[in-house]
């Protein structure tokens, strides 16, 4: 199976499970995969013929910036789950979601959650 990957999408949300996170918000950033064929535009060159990038990248950015979870898991699952109710054509979605700022003390890394879901066949 073919794969894409739209990486670094960021955008500023509200999911934590801090009040000061839900409050006042930080900064996301998700990378994701899709799984779907692409011999057709591969052989066509036809925009028609593959998925429209735009769309899957101002989902993502809309979840982040406007859902209001308390746990990062349960964003990541959202944005898997819309983008493969969505989207046609796509047989499954790899979300890598990333909290760069996390509010823990002496903790300067960064939080990611990676899931796959795929489509019921």
């Amino acid at each position: 199976m073919d794969c894409i990957h739209l990486t670094g999408i960021r955008g500023y949300g509200y999911t934590g499970f801090l009040p000061e996170e839900q409050a006042l918000g930080q900064w996301f950033e998700a990378d994701v995969k899709l799984w779907l064929d692409l011999s057709k535009p591969a052989k066509t060159d036809n925009i028609e013929d593959t998925i429209d990038y735009r769309q899957i990248i101002s989902l993502v950015q809309n979840l982040l910036k406007t859902s209001k979870f308390a746990l990062v898991e349960r964003l990541a699952g959202a944005i898997a789950d819309s983008i493969l109710e969505d989207q046609e054509g796509i047989n499954q979605v790899q979300v890598i979601l990333s909290k760069p700022a996390a509010p823990i003390p002496d903790f300067s890394g960064k939080i990611s959650i990676e899931l796959t879901r795929s489509k019921l066949q």
